[in-house]
């Protein structure tokens, strides 16, 4: 059984701005903070993934997880059974959050990750175009965040009604991890639209499990609902 939870820090308890000083202080910790509400179990894998939406002064957690979040000190927990009803054919709404990235190798041949908006940055030549050549950075998010899902639109069972997505938002982050001298860096998208699910399993293994890196960054999570 997997659960949805929304996740609220809760302002009258006073472990609540200390746990929002140290999610402030990286992303790495914030993603620490919420491994705190499952029951601890040795070298257990992450099993749950998340979004954040800041709502004024606010964070509120939207969580897809295999075990049940425990409140905790400082925290305000409501979990329900995550189990949606999903047809074929069945037309949604969805709000996502991805880390677009793109694979490509080095002279050497080794492998590299590569944000998708950069890349089509130097795919295109752009620092050597004009300035009245250049494409506007708009379209260059727009077009490489809708090739981005079309491409694993079909795995993941569904299919996008292109005229429908919007990137609401592109941000480059870097957040520190204890022990490591660079920060890690990567960048978020926040897609909308409308999509035709082609096969439930395939598309309700999405649901559950995500889409894309960095899911312990708060990516991945597709939020749905009916037309």
């Amino acid at each position: 059984m997997s659960y949805f939870s929304r996740i609220t820090l809760d302002a009258s308890d006073y472990h609540a701005n200390r746990i929002m000083r140290t999610i402030s202080e990286s992303s790495y910790k914030e993603h620490q903070a919420l491994w705190k509400l499952f029951p601890s179990v040795p070298d257990a894998d992450r099993d749950f993934i998340y979004r954040v939406e800041q709502r004024d002064l606010r964070r509120i957690y939207y969580m897809v997880s295999q075990r049940k979040p425990e409140n905790e000190h400082g925290w305000v927990v409501e979990s329900k059974p995550y189990a949606p009803v999903i047809r074929q054919g069945q037309m949604l709404e969805f709000n996502l959050r991805i880390n677009p990235v793109v694979t490509r190798k080095d002279e050497s041949g080794r492998r590299h990750r590569h944000d998708v908006v950069m890349d089509a940055k130097h795919q295109s030549g752009y620092q050597k175009l004009s300035v009245i050549q250049r494409p506007p950075m708009s379209k260059l998010i727009q077009e490489s965040g809708v090739k981005w899902l079309s491409c694993r639109a079909e795995k993941h069972g569904f299919a996008l009604s292109d005229n429908s997505i919007t990137i609401e938002s592109y941000d480059q982050h870097q957040s520190y991890k204890q022990g490591y001298k660079r920060p890690i860096r990567y960048s978020t998208m926040d897609i909308t639209g409308v999509l035709r699910v082609e096969d439930v399993n395939c598309f309700c293994a999405l649901l559950e499990n995500g889409i894309g890196p960095a899911k312990a960054f708060g990516c991945g999570l597709m939020l749905v609902r009916r037309i």
